[in-house]
């Protein structure tokens, strides 16, 4: 015998997992979307662009944290862990995304500008990639200007006190040059005093002679005197300039121990060589729109996309849910009030019923507490009610 296949059951599709898994990437309901023959191929095509993208942030954000770490088996994980929030944030996005929305142009641009924002900062990771050989060499200009700035700015820091050192210096060098231009004199008098070259002429040591000479020695007696006090002043100054010019050395060594190529510093020089290369602006912008489209490619495929028949099926199918979910929390309502008003009218008999039954057990005890009470002479009629009170009368519920 033949099994008879129902009408509805003529034409099925039964996609593959990869199929599903792109199903799953555009956000769409596989159950819904299998019966849309049309609208399969758009879903993929969406999955397809989610993929994409998925595949570019995580390569990106890869290499950007293997700028910022010295471990591969760092950047790699960070760079999946960044991807996977970039697909979670496409998701969402083309998930909000539907021809039945009453307001599409605020969060379409909101959309766009979100996916922009993230657009653009994982362009850098992938453009200081491709540009790195340039960026590189850059990178060696850009620090070389730096540590020339920092020697500048170090001896522009120190130069008032060179300048104080400088001028203590030869001030007392000048003193000393006077001093000694004064000996040389004395000294040369002397001299030509004693071959008869100068002064009377005659040769000898004389009066006039030996006064001179007395003069010279005096003289050089105070030039010796003062460079013996002026010269460890200067070599105190010297001392000083040595130190600052070693300070000054030891700065700009331990400046150019920051240098390095993080992330920050490629990106810098990529600026730097843009300004300065023209031919390379021109691709620079270009591929930066390039590279931001990828990010915009799942907003906007499912934007340009027509919509075919699961966006209402998807539609029909909610508004079906929400009236299952309706009428069950009604028809939910109905047994729990039908459940109380039956347990109330329940509990009304069996209330009656324990009164009924009990009335005359009731009336039996108060006949024997009244003849208790006419037996015993001593029990005033208050308490005999109290007793009665206590062990007959009910008490109110609360």
């Amino acid at each position: 015998m033949e099994k008879t296949i129902g009408l509805t059951q003529l034409e099925t599709y039964t996609p593959t997992r990869f199929t599903e898994f792109l199903w799953w990437l555009s956000t769409a309901e596989k159950e819904l979307l299998a019966d849309a023959v049309v609208d399969r191929n758009r879903h993929k095509i969406i999955g397809m662009t989610v993929l994409a993208t998925w595949a570019f942030a995580t390569l990106a954000w890869t290499y950007f944290f293997s700028t910022v770490t010295t471990t591969i088996w760092l950047a790699v994980p960070l760079g999946f862990f960044m991807g996977f929030i970039i697909l979670t944030i496409d998701r969402a996005l083309i998930k909000g995304i539907n021809k039945f929305s009453k307001n599409k142009l605020m969060p379409l641009l909101f959309r766009s500008l979100l996916a922009a924002t993230i657009g653009v900062f994982m362009a850098q990771p992938a453009l200081l990639y491709m540009f790195k050989k340039e960026i590189r060499l850059q990178t060696s200009l850009d620090n070389e200007k730096k540590r020339v700035v920092k020697s500048q700015e170090l001896n522009e820091f120190y130069q008032p006190r060179k300048t104080t050192l400088l001028a203590e210096k030869e001030k007392l060098q000048k003193e000393a040059a006077a001093k000694y231009a004064d000996v040389a004199k004395a000294r040369e008098n002397f001299l030509s005093e004693t071959d008869g070259s100068g002064g009377t002429g005659k040769i000898g040591i004389k009066d006039i002679a030996i006064a001179k000479r007395n003069e010279y020695q005096k003289l050089d007696g105070d030039y010796q005197q003062l460079l013996t006090t002026e010269q460890p002043q200067i070599l105190a100054i010297e001392t000083a300039l040595k130190t600052i010019e070693e300070s000054i050395k030891k700065e700009e060594e331990a400046f150019t121990e920051y240098f390095n190529d993080g992330f920050l510093t490629q990106v810098e020089a990529l600026n730097n060589l843009i300004k300065t290369n023209p031919a390379l602006q021109f691709r620079y912008y270009l591929l930066v729109i390039i590279l931001l489209l990828i990010e915009l490619m799942p907003v906007i495929a499912k934007t340009i996309l027509p919509s075919g028949t699961y966006d209402e099926k998807a539609m029909q199918r909610e508004a079906m849910e929400k009236e299952m979910v309706t009428s069950n929390i009604s028809k939910e309502k109905e047994l729990k009030e039908l459940y109380n008003s039956l347990a109330h009218q329940n509990d009304k008999e069996a209330i009656t019923a324990f009164f009924d039954f009990t009335k005359e057990d009731r009336t039996q005890k108060i006949k024997g507490f009244s003849n208790q009470w006419k037996e015993e002479n001593n029990q005033t009629f208050n308490g005999l009610w109290e007793k009665m009170k206590k062990e007959v009368l009910t008490r109110q519920e609360q």
